[in-house]
């Protein structure tokens, strides 16, 4: 059987490639820092004279050169005399830069391939020959050491496959993907917009706010079936909350914090900490657990400017959010019970998935003994459920294991959406209990989770997985009616009205263009459906029906239109 190849190893491995061929090609560049990314690799250069696209061919030309002769990758351990005395003979400053700020008992490492030697941690591939295929993909600055008070580097942006199908495939995908970027298409569709005033607050447009509210409807109404009460909380909170809840401790970094009245406050980066005070409002006994409660929170979360992207990462965003308070005996039901309303949500939009059950990380808070329970309880579930997962080792959030959901879209690519997370740690350092059927006090378990995650980011996922072809429940225009001329637009607004009084969305063009051209606007706009209306139609009371993937489907009443598409919005 084939080894499986860790991605982060393989695009590292090929950053040291893309080194190597720019110190062949240019050997006065110095090098600096090469790093595997999520999707590639990137590796920053001092260049004496800068790069362009044309020196981009031929790095990649030479890479593969590189790939094909075949290297055996070793590596070798240093001592510091040894290494920096290496890297001095190299007249390579920003390594020795990178050496002079560890500590000074440490050894180094060192991989080399070839007549290519890199100060690296490590691990790289075998061979040089893994790599069958390589593209680079952009040149961009970057401040050495992200700081911009350094000197601006030239960073090359990269991926790589073992092989060329592999690359072929990859890019036909990119090409797809541009066509539904979510920022092109939910301008054109007028959905939502950026702004210069607010960058990373996104701006939702009347279609878009349809197209939210949409989601908004489904999600209280598999939520109330399920047993869930809703509730809201304030959007700013005090800095001793933070302080109980952790955040401010563990995460300050990415909250907004003001001053009133004298007294530290933070815009919620999370609706979880106020969650806890709904509990505590009032006591609670075994008898009302599991105790389910849902919140659509606005929450904020300092990004930094270069890595905000459309409604994929904003600063201001939607989270369904849902606490769960219930016994230990209910974790692993409670649990099943979550997946099995996560699995279908997104079975109703036709993505499949898959689960990472995420484990104990480094900054984590609370016993061993906490987390084990919480780590095995998730485990149990899934496996009760009899769903395949990977464990992602060290990957929890600091209070708690968790599961995460990647979802995988019309073409290929996966987004992290859901996610449930148990927590013993908030519900100890809050105090909070309940009444046992000893009629002593205990304290409750918490799940967190969420089903789309930031509903502004499942929009972007949605507007790109459908390519704006939304499915006719989601759709914020759902009929186009297109009179033939002026004078069928009396019948038209009676065909208007009467579908309005069905519930159904609807628009009418009538402005003064022909109708092949009104068709052609609609089908740009992606509504699902047209009714095309003239002196015949009106004569017949009849309509005549136009997909917009579609040629005219003839001629129907308008009450069987309406029970139509009204079966096809309830599906």
């Amino acid at each position: 059987m084939k080894e499986k190849i860790d991605k982060s190893v393989f695009y590292h491995t090929t950053a040291h490639i893309l080194a190597q061929a720019v110190k062949r090609l240019f050997p006065e560049t110095k090098l600096a820092i090469g790093s595997a990314i999520e999707n590639g690799f990137y590796y920053d250069f001092d260049c004496k004279i800068p790069l362009t696209g044309e020196d981009l061919d031929k790095i990649e030309k030479e890479m593969r050169n590189i790939a094909e002769e075949g290297y055996e990758i070793e590596s070798l351990e240093l001592s510091r005399e040894e290494a920096i005395s290496f890297m001095k003979e190299k007249e390579e400053p920003y390594k020795l830069e990178l050496m002079n700020d560890m500590p000074a008992e440490e050894k180094f490492r060192f991989y080399r391939q070839g007549e290519f030697c890199d100060l690296c941690k490590g691990p790289h591939l075998k061979n040089t020959k893994c790599v069958g295929a390589v593209k680079l993909t952009a040149l961009a600055g970057a401040y050495w050491r992200g700081c911009e008070k350094n000197k601006m580097l030239t960073r090359i942006y990269g991926i790589s496959f073992e092989k060329p199908s592999q690359l072929k495939a990859y890019l036909l995908q990119m090409e797809e993907a541009k066509k539904r970027d979510h920022r092109k298409l939910g301008k054109e569709l007028g959905l939502f917009t950026m702004m210069d005033e607010g960058p990373g607050f996104p701006f939702f447009l009347p279609k878009g706010m349809v197209l939210k509210n949409q989601l908004i409807e489904y999600w209280r109404r598999i939520h109330q079936r399920e047993g869930y009460v809703e509730i809201s909380t304030p959007v700013m909170l005090n800095r001793k909350l933070w302080e109980t809840s952790g955040h401010w401790d563990h995460y300050k970094e990415n909250m907004y914090t003001t001053s009133i009245d004298g007294e530290d406050f933070a815009i919620k980066p999370m609706n979880c900490p106020g969650g806890m005070l709904v509990y505590q409002s009032e006591p609670h006994s075994y008898r009302e657990l599991p105790m389910r409660i849902g919140e659509l929170g606005v929450v904020h979360r300092h990004e930094k400017s270069g890595s905000l992207h459309g409604l994929m990462r904003v600063r201001s965003f939607t989270q369904d959010d849902a606490h769960i308070f219930m016994t230990k005996e209910q974790i692993t039901e409670e649990i099943k019970g979550v997946v099995r309303l996560i699995d279908e949500v997104y079975q109703k939009f036709g993505f499949t998935y898959h689960v990472e059950l995420s484990t104990k990380p480094e900054n984590s808070i609370g016993s061993d003994e906490d987390w084990n329970l919480a780590t095995n309880g998730l485990k149990n579930a899934l496996n009760e459920l009899g769903m395949s997962y990977d464990v992602n080792e060290g990957d929890g959030a600091f209070y708690g294991p968790k599961i995460d959901f990647h979802l995988r879209d019309s073409i290929g690519r996966t987004w992290q959406c859901g996610t449930i997370q148990l927590d013993f740690q908030l519900p100890l350092r809050f105090g909070a209990e309940y009444i046992g059927a000893d009629r002593e006090k205990h304290r409750p378990i918490m799940i967190h989770r969420v089903v789309f995650g930031s509903i502004e980011r499942f929009i972007g996922i949605l507007i790109e997985h459908y390519a704006g072809k939304f499915p006719v429940w989601l759709a914020p225009v759902q009929v186009k009616i297109l009179p033939v001329s002026e004078k069928s637009n009396a019948y038209a607004m009676k065909i208007t009205e009467q579908l309005k009084i069905a519930g159904i969305r609807c628009e009418m063009d009538q402005r003064d263009e022909k109708v092949g051209y009104k068709i052609r606007e609609a089908q740009l706009e992606k509504v699902p459906y047209m009714l095309i209306l003239g002196r015949k139609e009106e004569e017949e009371g009849t309509i005549s029906l136009r997909g917009r993937d579609s040629q005219s489907t003839g001629q129907m009443s308008l009450d069987a239109f309406i029970e139509f598409i009204q079966k096809e919005i309830a599906c």
